[in-house]
């Protein structure tokens, strides 16, 4: 090997590697709040479309039945019959249980609702009513 191939091959400089983490920590400061802004649109989103299953889920079990679950019975007669209701055909809902909203709290249900026939509601990223953005309340009459 020559004295001419062995210095040809450096590597970078610490100043060359530091301009580059500069630039990647300039774009991560700028496309990092755009990424978690669309994370968050998506989990409200998501609260949309599981609402709207548990409505059909709901539409289901009153035609079977008759009736919407009363409140007492709750979401988890749309997986277990409740005792002393007949022509339940279910379950309505896939898997064991009933899905939890993409921030990990149960969905609130409530019959008669004050908005509609009955009222489901995800109380958003914070679990409480009301809210804006990310802990704005997702429901099934807006």
């Amino acid at each position: 090997m020559s004295k001419l191939s062995r210095h040809t091959s450096r590597g970078f400089t610490l100043v060359e590697l530091l301009v580059v983490l500069a630039i990647l920590a300039m774009l991560a400061g700028l496309v990092g709040p755009q990424v978690l802004n669309q994370l968050g649109g998506a989990k409200s989103k998501t609260a949309t479309v599981q609402i709207r299953d548990l409505e059909q889920a709901l539409e289901m079990y009153k035609l079977d039945v008759g009736r919407f679950p009363s409140t007492e019975m709750g979401l988890d007669a749309l997986v277990r019959q409740p005792g002393g209701v007949k022509g339940w055909n279910g379950p309505y809902l896939r898997g064991s249980s009933v899905p939890q909203d993409p921030w990990g709290n149960g969905y609130n249900y409530r019959i008669p609702g004050q908005n509609a026939a009955y009222d489901l509601v995800s109380y958003g990223a914070d679990g409480a009513p009301g809210g804006t953005g990310e802990d704005a309340d997702v429901t099934n009459w807006e």
